[in-house]
């Protein structure tokens, strides 16, 4: 069975009076996307950095592909790539140079560094821009290329914190599909985000986590079944009585917007939809709008870490970023 890229088990850290992480647990599957999410301040930046042994917890382990990150730091260290929200780049050099710095600072020979950077430009469509400096770059060229950085030295696990922060849709997409090729070319991604559209596209799993423990753990659909299942949602025309409507639908009516609403049954939103459709044709009622409504990933977030942290136990992220 393949060692997991990263198990974290009863992490805790004090910074004096506030606590960042306390008890947090964490398993990443090899081949995955796995996203870690929860608002500002919830111990994601801490329990990163202790991944990357940039931070020693109090208590609890962590391995790396395997190296305990405490005995083996440098091993863990070589086993796992970093790309932080700002780009890590020189801008006066051209993507190829940059590239191949990278992979002299790594330890790689200067052959071994230009053929490295030649085959990472051509796996992100990047090399017909390879002489060209990267002050010319748009937002999405420069994040592939960072995250091509990233993969100099080939790690078992890329963590990316925030990849596709201020970019445009376009480039958005461009960053989604770089880092499904990362993933194709068989290493694992660890994605920090406050997009939630990015989560539910990208990983295969999704941990939240708030005031420094993990609160829910599961696939996008499984954290969205946490609020509930599918909706019909039926608009009634002005002249329309709500009353009836919503007892031939079997729903709920809210006068206000003029809706009713109908809870998806074990048969999922899809037949729902279209037993309201035709209890609607069946009774002769006509409706201005007929829609299904699924949970999303944010309704979910929102309501997994609804509970507010106690005052004085949890600090600012950014502070020790």
């Amino acid at each position: 069975m393949p060692v997991p890229p990263l198990v974290a088990r009863g992490l805790r850290k004090r910074y004096r009076d506030t606590t960042a992480l306390a008890g947090f647990d964490l398993t990443v599957e090899p081949g995955s996307v796995h996203a870690l999410l929860g608002p500002n301040g919830a111990g994601k930046s801490t329990a990163v950095n202790t991944f990357a042994t940039l931070t020693r917890c109090d208590e609890g382990e962590v391995r790396v592909a395997g190296h305990d990150v405490r005995r083996e730091p440098a091993a863990a260290r070589a086993a796992v790539g970093l790309v932080g929200q700002r780009a890590a780049l020189d801008e006066i050099l051209f993507g190829a140079e940059n590239l191949v710095m990278f992979g002299r600072l790594h330890g790689l020979s200067r052959s071994a560094a230009r053929e490295r950077a030649d085959e990472l430009l051509r796996t992100f469509g990047l090399l017909e821009a390879a002489d060209r400096k990267v002050s010319t770059y748009s937002g999405g060229m420069r994040r592939r290329l960072d995250i091509a950085v990233g993969l100099i030295r080939r790690p078992a696990l890329l963590f990316l914190d925030e990849p596709t922060t201020g970019l445009d849709p376009r480039a958005r997409n461009e960053v989604w599909q770089t880092v499904r090729q990362v993933v194709d070319a068989g290493t694992t991604v660890l994605l920090t985000t406050q997009y939630l559209d990015e989560a539910d596209q990208l990983a295969d799993r999704i941990t939240v986590m708030n005031v420094g423990r993990v609160v829910a753990d599961g696939t996008a659909q499984e954290l969205k079944r946490r609020v509930g299942g599918d909706r019909v949602l039926v608009t009634a025309p002005a002249h329309a009585d709500l009353r009836r409507l919503a007892a031939v639908l079997g729903g709920v009516a809210d006068p206000e917007l003029r809706e009713v609403t109908v809870e998806a049954g074990p048969g999922g939103g899809a037949a729902a939809l279209t037993a309201a459709v035709r209890a609607l044709d069946a009774a002769g009622l006509e409706a201005d709008d007929i829609m299904l409504r699924r949970p999303t990933l944010d309704e979910a977030f929102l309501h997994l870490t609804a509970a507010e942290p106690a005052p004085g136990t949890q600090r600012s992220e950014g502070a020790h970023r």
